[in-house]
Formats: C-alpha cells, structure tokens, sequence
C-alpha cells in the first residue's frame, strides 16, 4: 500500500504521519488487505482497505468494513478486548473530499494467533475463557436481525425472514459461480427450508461474531501472569445479528460444540444459555450448512487453488452433506 496513502489515513485519524515507522503485509485474510502499521513510539494499528466496489465476492461480503466497525463498537459494550476503532471511511472514491478512500484503522490487540503451542494443560482454561467472552457478546442486543452492512437489505424485523434471505443469497452465489457441492442446489434449497420453522424460537437479536475460528482468537502469554489468557477477538466483519447458537458452529469448526466441555462451561458461568433441545439442534445443523455452503462457493472469487479445493471436498463437503442429512430427519 502506498506510504502516502497510510499517512493520510493517520492523519485523518489525528495521528501525525511522520510517526510511521514500518508497514508490514498480515496474511489470514481472503478478502480485504490487512498490514500492520508500527509506530515511532512502538504502538501498533492495524489497517484494513477492502477490494474495489466491483470485485468479485458473495452476496454478503459487500461493505464489510461496515459491519465490522459496527462489531467493535458493539463489543466494547461489554468489555470483550477486541480492536478500537481509530479511524474510518465507508466512501467508495478517493477524490479530493476522501482523498484517504474507504478504510478501517484500528488498535492491534496484544498475543498471537491461538495455535499448537499451548498444552493440553492450557487449552481447557483458554477455552473456558473464551466461553465466558463469547456469553458476554451474546448479551449485547441489536436493533433487527440480518447483516448491519445492508448487504443484503435492511434489518428484518424476524429471525426467520432473515436467516432465510441470507440463506438465498448464498444458494444464489454458489448458482452464479457455479461451485460445486456435494448435493443439488434444489434439494439444499427444499432440506433447508424444511427445518426454517425452528428459527421462530429466535425473537431476540443478538450480536454474533460468526467467524470465531482460533485464527480469529488472538491469545498473550502476560510476563509474571498466571497462564495465557484471551488477548483479543478479531475480524469481526462477518458479523450479524442473530441466533446466538450461530456463533457455535466457527467455535467448533468441523466438528459438535457439545463436546467442548470447557468452553460451555465458561459460557453458562458467564450468563450464555447452551440448551441443546431438538429446535436448537435443528437450528445448529442449519448454521452448520449456511458456513459450509460459504466456503464452498467463495473459493470460486477468491481463485484459493487446487489444493484449497481439495480440502474443500474432502473435508468441508461430507460435513455439509451431514448438516444436511441431519435437517432432513
């Protein structure tokens, strides 16, 4: 990214552009450029410019530096450590009225991505963590259901009507791309509908992350602390408000969630209500299609490789096909 163009983003944000001192490229995103900006005073910020307004993408993906400024306000409501937004700018041109054009700057969270280097020891605990962090953001309520980017239209007034256009919208995306899955759009499309009434539990809407893979969960080891600890949740531009139950399903990426024990433990301790009733069952074997119909079809826009695709359809496939299977008895 240009150094003109950074410095124009910090001093829009009140930040002098000659205390830049480095740029550095993040990898993990598929959609937006990320770089770390490190300042003179050793204070870090993260910038974040989304492709053109014309790129390629899923329906829901359009302005979603929106919603993801929208979650870190959201969850600074509750104090969940997560980015502060600095600075920010939904315009689309970069003339002389916006000559910094459309960006998210915010606060770099302290740790690293949650990986391997942890014991077993150290697992259980961060994951009780995070359980209490995540029953924090289902406590923050919004003021309709769908995405806040208006992506997909404005806020719906139910849950039912919005979960199910963004169902639509992905069936659509995987049509117009023509992805390939492991069962015909029309028999996805009616085993879907088929369990849309167990959505009308949902009359709340609730802030769901939707992306809380531990990719997305950073994690610090504090110097003289007792263990590792949560340090940040990240990358909230999938975002929505919703089902609370939605947020189970990247928290236990390809596999049940009524396995992680450590983690419900934490969110019923901090106020998250984990009630595994035939509906909500239902509900989850819905959400679990909706992300996987996701990753199926955004490699076609992304262009993520053959090896990515494989993994696709060896992986991702037969758990769609099994959140199907699941709706259809």
């Amino acid at each position: 990214m240009p150094e003109e163009r950074v410095g124009r983003i910090l001093e829009a944000a009140g930040i002098a552009a000659d205390r830049l001192a480095r740029c550095r490229p993040l990898s993990g995103g598929t959609y937006n450029t990320v770089e770390e900006l490190l300042l003179t005073d050793g204070s870090r910020y993260v910038l974040k410019i989304p492709p053109p307004p014309d790129a390629p993408g899923l329906s829901h993906e359009r302005e979603l530096l929106v919603s993801e400024a929208e979650f870190y306000r959201a969850a600074a409501t509750v104090d969940v450590p997560v980015p502060r937004v600095v600075g920010v700018s939904f315009e689309a041109s970069a003339e002389e009225s916006t000559p910094t054009g459309r960006h998210l700057l915010m606060t770099a969270c302290p740790g690293d991505m949650w990986d391997d280097r942890f014991t077993a020891d150290e697992q259980g605990p961060l994951r009780r963590q995070l359980g209490v962090r995540v029953a924090s953001l289902h406590r923050v309520t919004g003021p309709g259901f769908g995405y806040p980017s208006g992506a997909l239209g404005p806020l719906s007034a139910d849950w039912r009507s919005a979960f199910t256009a963004m169902y639509a919208a992905v069936l659509h995306d995987a049509r117009r791309y023509e992805a390939w899955l492991p069962r015909p759009l029309e028999e996805t499309a009616r085993t879907a509908a088929s369990a849309y009434g167990a959505l009308d539990e949902v009359t709340v809407p609730r802030l769901v992350h939707f992306d809380l893979w531990r990719g997305n969960i950073l994690v610090e080891r504090p110097a003289g602390a007792g263990g590792p600890r949560i340090g940040g949740l990240i990358d909230g531009e999938r975002m929505f408000w919703g089902d609370p139950l939605a947020d189970f399903v990247s928290l236990a990426l390809l596999d049940d969630i009524e396995k992680d024990r450590d983690f419900l433990a934490g969110y019923q301790e901090g106020g998250g209500r984990a009630e595994f009733t035939d509906p909500a069952r239902r509900r989850l074997a819905l959400y679990r299609s909706y992300l996987y119909l996701i990753m199926l079809t955004e490699t076609i826009p992304r262009d993520m490789g053959d090896e990515h695709d494989a993994w696709l359809r060896d992986t991702v496939a037969p758990e769609l096909v099994a959140a199907l299977d699941e709706l259809a008895r």
